[in-house]
Parts: C-alpha cells; sequence; structure tokens
C-alpha cells in the first residue's frame, strides 16, 4: 500500500501488527606522505565476505514501526521524525560509568568522517570520506565487505567542506550511497556488490553529493552540494529497485524565456532578479536535512544558500529569492510542491536551511500541534505547524547581530541597519559557517528539550573591489581580503577566545535556553539522546562526553585521540546496548580555520568507536602532532603582486588550503611546499594538473599563469611571516 494511501487510524494497527524484531594520504602540493602521522593498520580485506548475514530487510512497515524495535537504526536520524532519540535505557545515568570500548575499526583516511552509521539486522552500514562504505558485525566490528567508489580525486575541488559523506540508506536487502562525484549506487547489502548506480547530476557540471540519502516507499531521496561553484539545485527521487528517475523538485527557477518545470518555479521566478541564471544557476541545492511525516505523507527538506552568497550581485534590485535558504514541504510520491517557510529571504552571508529538521508532537499555549523545528545558520530557532508551514514561534539560540527578531505577522526576520553590508564592510554573528552546521541535533520527548550543537563566533562580510564570476569554483561575491585575519599576531591571538563552540540544551515550547555545557572552541560532534536521560556528544578536542539530558552534568567521558564531529547513534544486540560513534577530524572548520586548528584540535584520525557495559578495550597510542617546516625562497615580488595574489588565494584557494594560508593540516599546509621554489613546478601542479591523482586538482580554466604566479608570490610572503612568527619575531606589532 502506498504511504499516501494510509490513513491515521490504518497506521496504528499496523504499527500494532509490526513485531519488534589508516596510512596519510599523499601531499597534495608534493606528492609525498602529508607526514608524520602515525601510520593506520593496513587497508582492510577487500574481498567480500560471503557469508554475512546482512540482508538489511528494511521496508515500509519496518520503517514506520521503528520505536517497536528499538534495538535497531535503521534510519539516518533512527525514525522518519530525526529526533535522534533512542528508548534504550540499559545504559543511563546511573550505568553509563561502567561503558567501556567494546571495539574499534580503522578507516584507511585521514579525511573529516561525519558518517552516521546504520545498524539493521546485526550489521553496521557506515561510510568514511571519499564515500566508501564499510559493512561490520555489529557485535563485534568484524569486516564483512567495503565497497569503494574509487572517487576521482580531483573531484575534491568542487567540495567546499573536505570529501566528506554523512551516511547509507538501506531498504530492501540494499544499501544506498550518494557519491561524492554525484553518483547514486544501490549495493547488495549481503557483499556489497554494485546492483545499480545513476548519475544524479551532470558530471561536467561542479555538483557534489555528502549527504545521506532517504528512502520512502520504494523512493530513494537525494540532492547534492556545490551552490558556491555554481550550479542549480533539485533533489530527486529514484526507484529504489532500479535507479530510475522518478521526479526531480528544483529550488531555484530556471531561465524564464525557456519556461519553468511547474508552478512553483513560476512562483518562484517573481521573486528573483536580474540573471541569475547565468551564475551557475543561482545555487540552492539541498544538500543535507530531510524529514518525512507519514500521516501527513509529506517529505520536508532544507534549502541552502544561494550563487554567489551575495544578493546585491545574484540578484540586483533585490528579492527574496525562493527558494533559498527554505524548508519545503512536498510529496514524496510525485514531487509536488505544498509548502514552504523562508528562514532568510533574500539571503546574502550563507545562511543556509539544510540544516537537522526534527518533527515532534509538543504542546503550546495547551494544544498539542504537530510541529517542525529547526535551528538554521541564521541563529534563530523555529518552530513550525508541520502540516502547512505556519510560523508558531521563533527565537535567537544564540546573540546574533544581522537581525534583532523574527516578525510574527510576518514571519520574517527584522534586519539590523548595514547587516547586508553594502556600504561598508561588517562583523557579523553568526559566521558563514552559522550557529549551527550540519551536526545533527535530537530531541527527548522525555526532557522535552532540542540537544543543539552550538558556533559562536563572528565573520567579515565586505562587498569585493570587482566580482569576477569564475566557474567552477567558489563565487561567494564577498571580499576575501575582508573576510582575511588581520595581520598583527596580537590580533589574531585576541580573536581565539572568541571562537566559540558549546552543547545547548533548547527548550521549544518556552524558545529558551534550559542549560549549556561550553566547549574549548567550536566544531564540536552532532548528539544522541536516549531514555536512559543521557546525551552523547563528541568534542573537537577529543573527547566523547556524556551528558545527564534534564541538567547537563557531565557523567562519564572517552578519550578519542581525534577531533569529533558525527553524531553517535545506539543499538542492541542479544540483550547488550551498544553506543557507537564514527570519529575523525575534518570539515570546514577544520580546513579553514588554520591559525587555531592547528594550535586547539588533534589530529586526524578516523574510526569506528564502539562502547557496551562492562568493556574495558584500549585504543593504541597515538604519536603524530601537526608541524609545517619553513623553508621559503626570497620573497622578490612586487607587493602590488602579492596583494593581488592575498585576493586570488582567499576566493579560490582558502576553503581548502586555509584562511590566510595556514591550514589545518588536513589538507597540507601550502607555506612548507617545495614547490614554492620552483615557478614552472608551481604552476604545474596548480594549473596543469601535475598532483590531480593525489587531489590537487588543475585550475588552469579559472585562472592564469600570472594569477597562478601571484597566489605563489602571497603563500611566500605568509611563509616567511610564520617562519618569523616559529622564529620568535613580533608580527605585526
Amino acid at each position: 500500500m502506498p504511504l499516501s494511501k494510509i490513513t491515521a487510524p490504518v497506521l496504528v494497527l499496523i504499527l500494532s501488527l509490526v513485531l519488534p524484531a589508516c596510512s596519510s594520504e599523499p601531499d597534495p602540493a608534493t606528492g609525498e606522505p602529508a607526514a608524520t602521522a602515525a601510520q593506520p593498520p593496513a587497508p582492510v580485506s577487500m574481498p567480500l565476505d560471503d557469508t554475512a548475514a546482512a540482508v538489511a530487510a528494511v521496508d515500509t512497515l519496518r520503517l514506520l514501526a521503528a520505536d517497536a524495535e528499538p534495538g535497531s537504526w535503521m534510519s539516518y536520524g533512527r525514525t522518519y521524525s530525526e529526533q535522534r532519540y533512542s528508548p534504550l535505557n540499559k545504559v543511563d545515568a546511573k550505568t553509563v560509568s561502567d561503558l567501556g570500548l567494546a571495539w574499534s575499526f580503522d578507516f584507511n583516511t585521514t579525511r573529516g568522517i561525519e558518517a552516521t552509521s546504520i545498524v539493521v539486522d546485526g550489521v553496521m552500514y557506515t561510510t568514511s570520506s571519499w564515500s566508501i562504505v564499510h559493512a561490520l558485525d555489529a557485535r563485534t566490528g568484524k569486516h564483512l565487505w567495503t565497497y569503494d567508489p574509487q572517487v576521482n580525486k580531483a573531484k575534491v575541488k568542487h567540495g567546499c567542506c573536505d570529501a566528506v559523506n554523512r551516511g547509507v540508506a538501506a531498504w530492501e536487502g540494499q544499501v544506498f550511497v550518494g557519491v561524492f562525484d554525484g553518483r547514486l549506487v544501490a549495493l547488495d547489502a549481503a557483499t556489497g556488490k554494485v546492483n545499480w548506480e545513476v548519475a544524479t547530476v551532470d558530471p561536467a557540471l561542479p555538483y557534489t553529493i555528502t549527504g545521506a540519502p532517504r528512502v520512502i516507499d520504494g523512493k530513494v531521496l537525494i540532492g547534492n552540494g556545490g551552490a558556491e561553484f555554481g550550479v542549480r539545485g533539485f533533489i530527486s527521487a529514484y526507484a529504489a529497485d532500479s535507479g530510475k528517475m522518478v521526479w526531480r523538485f528544483y529550488t531555484v527557477p530556471g531561465d524564464p524565456k525557456l519556461g519553468f518545470e511547474n508552478k512553483a518555479m513560476e512562483m518562484a521566478a517573481q521573486t528573483w532578479n536580474g540573471k541569475w541564471y547565468d551564475l551557475g544557476g543561482g545555487g540552492g541545492t539541498v544538500w543535507d536535512a530531510m524529514a518525512y511525516d507519514p500521516e501527513l505523507d509529506l517529505l520536508y527538506f532544507g534549502v541552502g544558500n544561494g550563487t554567489p552568497w551575495n544578493r546585491e550581485i545574484r540578484s540586483p534590485g533585490g528579492g527574496d529569492n525562493l527558494f533559498l535558504s527554505s524548508i519545503v514541504a512536498v510529496r514524496p510520491a510525485t514531487g509536488e510542491y505544498v509548502w514552504h517557510y523562508q528562514t532568510t529571504p533574500g539571503e546574502s552571508w550563507d545562511y543556509t536551511a539544510t540544516q537537522h529538521i526534527i518533527l515532534a508532537d509538543i504542546e503550546l499555549d495547551g494544544k498539542t500541534r504537530k510541529v517542525l523545528m529547526q535551528a538554521p545558520k541564521n541563529g534563530f530557532f523555529y518552530v513550525l505547524d508541520r502540516t502547512d508551514g505556519t510560523l508558531l514561534s521563533a527565537n535567537n539560540y544564540i546573540d546574533i547581530t544581522w537581525a534583532t527578531h523574527v516578525d510574527m505577522e510576518t514571519g520574517r526576520p527584522v534586519e539590523a541597519e548595514g547587516a547586508r553590508y553594502i556600504d561598508s564592510p561588517l562583523a557579523v554573528t553568526p559566521s558563514y559557517l552559522g550557529g549551527h552546521n550540519w551536526h545533527p541535533m535530537s530531541f527527548s520527548p522525555q526532557t522535552g528539550l532540542v540537544y543543539i550543537p552550538v558556533l559562536d563566533f563572528a565573520a567579515n562580510y565586505g562587498q569585493p573591489e570587482e566580482f569576477v564570476y569564475r566557474p567552477g569554483v567558489a563565487n561567494t561575491g564577498t571580499s576575501g581580503i575582508i573576510g582575511s585575519l588581520p595581520d598583527a599576531q596580537a590580533e589574531r591571538d585576541a580573536i581565539r577566545p572568541l571562537m566559540k563552540g558549546r552543547l545547548l540544551a533548547w527548550d521549544p515550547r518556552t524558545q529558551s535556553e534550559a542549560w549549556r555545557v561550553e566547549h574549548n572552541g567550536p566544531w564540536n560532534g552532532g548528539t544522541l539522546v536516549t531514555a536512559g536521560n543521557l546525551v552523547f556528544q563528541g568534542t573537537a578536542d577529543g573527547k566523547f562526553v556524556a551528558f545527564s539530558a534534564d541538567k547537563g552534568e557531565t557523567l562519564w567521558e572517552f578519550p578519542t585521540q581525534t577531533g569529533v564531529v558525527a553524531p553517535a547513534v545506539t543499538y542492541e544486540i542479544d540483550g547488550e546496548q551498544y553506543v557507537s560513534v564514527n570519529v575523525g577530524w575534518g570539515g570546514a572548520y577544520a580546513l579553514v580555520f588554520g591559525e587555531y586548528v592547528q594550535s586547539d584540535s588533534m589530529p586526524n584520525v578516523s574510526r569506528v568507536l564502539t562502547f557496551k557495559l562492562g568493556a574495558d578495550g584500549k585504543l593504541p597510542e597515538v604519536n603524530w602532532r601537526p608541524t609545517v617546516v619553513f623553508n621559503p625562497p626570497p620573497r622578490v615580488a612586487q607587493e602590488a603582486v602579492e596583494h593581488e595574489g592575498f585576493g586570488l588565494y582567499q576566493d579560490i584557494c582558502m576553503g581548502c588550503h586555509g584562511l590566510n594560508a595556514v591550514s589545518g593540516l588536513i589538507i597540507p599546509d601550502l607555506r612548507g611546499s617545495a614547490w614554492l621554489h620552483d615557478a614552472d613546478g608551481w604552476n604545474s601542479v596548480v594549473r596543469e594538473g601535475l598532483l590531480s591523482k593525489n587531489g590537487m586538482a588543475s585550475f588552469g580554466g579559472h585562472i592564469t599563469r600570472e594569477e597562478s604566479e601571484a597566489i605563489r608570490a602571497y603563500v611566500i610572503q605568509q611563509a616567511w611571516r610564520g617562519k618569523e612568527l616559529q622564529e620568535g619575531v613580533a608580527i605585526g606589532d
């Protein structure tokens, strides 16, 4: 029976009948090993284990009745409501102190790890970077099979935020993964063999996929990323048995002269100006959040930023620019538009609404309401009526400067004067990484609280001196120089205490803070909440922690030896409850904010860590600490050339190699590159793709030889700055 035909009474009847049932990667700048990292074990054996009992027998009834088998974690957020709440309670506030490491599994990578593991029928399915899928025995961590989609490493230049992947979906004996290069692949759950694969995007365009698919009634749903690089966003549905596309919903209108796919696009076009379709398509990618209400038969998804970020360039003359930064509801069978709510009309700050969406029934003003909750990048926490998108309440969950409040009559934020940085540069909170990024939050029906991994710091925005649209590279429409760090080291050091991160318990009924735990810095992991009055979260400084869900007290922690950004899951097998988390430092903050990452964070050690009561496993020692060896050639370029290179670097290179050429060391720090001594060699790497197989793609179609040389001159300048700083010379004072 199609889900759209299941009425509420029938659904209740159905639910009542269901039985519960690494070696380091090569340096893209030198081609040599990235360094002094402790070598992980050799790559896991690739032959498939045909004896694996991995059948992933997930279907409509099992997913609808997920609460009837709390020992499984069958979809990204455990249930269609995406609450990330587990009814399991053998590990609780009293017993958690006895939690110990049961097993671990090492990934053969040093890139970011962001996946939520799926656990079904005794098997864990998870992903590492480069969209590699692993099947493990969930009891022991025994390797069953690995599928490597063999992504062309040069494709990483189209990824804003590392070669990450957030997980898979399971359905009727298959496991589905969205591959970084835009493919959707269906794997046999028992063997890892490919059943089918399909290109969900035009491979000639700078699309990527990092998000986890979802499956509804035999349709696999997948979006994509790449908005800054020049694409037109959409979400698609594919038949799970064949890979045939069933429907596609575009989030941004195309060229009006060519007509519109539907009335929703015709409506959206009224909110755009200029020729956004010539700037790569307008953006609006659907790169993460989805949730589903089977009773209302509505699929909800979040939409990202525009191309470029800056509306003054993207849509001169203004306009809300639908459906950028919006939550959209459609029919999952057809993709038919039902309603939308735009969190940031005409957004200009990269304030996406792709952050985690949670569905719940909560009491507001004495009445139980079907709500949708989101804490998007813009700093406001929204509670919507999920039946029709009506705004019920909104309040800022961090201190913000771009707006004062949300007008409840119009549903629109009231922007602060000058927030759009049109006339002068401005420091704006939150930054382009948001008050909350992709790291999933969770909701407990017991406490009524939402647990949010919060980011809290500002970024500088300003108009570029001259905007040049460069297809295939990041186009923000903001000044990279204005957005850079100050030259004086004392000023940089003063910024560090302002880079904050916390675990925030938020009451959506009162739109107020219940409690908070301050962390040592930003970019901490997603959250899991359980019926045992526990909230689990990993931290950037290498801990996996259990807090009491009602008060935020620290009850237990485990040293992970690496930063943690992924969320945990919990499951039960043979009467034992397990808690598992994927660890490994990476993602946008780790790449961009190298100035603070190098001093604060831990190295990347990519693993699955799984815990149970009474276990006492140990991790091997990790002795690696990243360093940069400075040996720059003399500075011979004119100051004007270095300044030109500064702007080009910030616009083109910063997203991978770090602000002001200071890397987070997941990607090599160019200030230590031997290629700085060889102009021709530098050009062969940067423009001719000499090291493209290692991930350093060719930028020959984006910049000239002279521009490449200007970037080299700037990096040499910064290498001397780093060398002098290392030798104790005061910088910029």
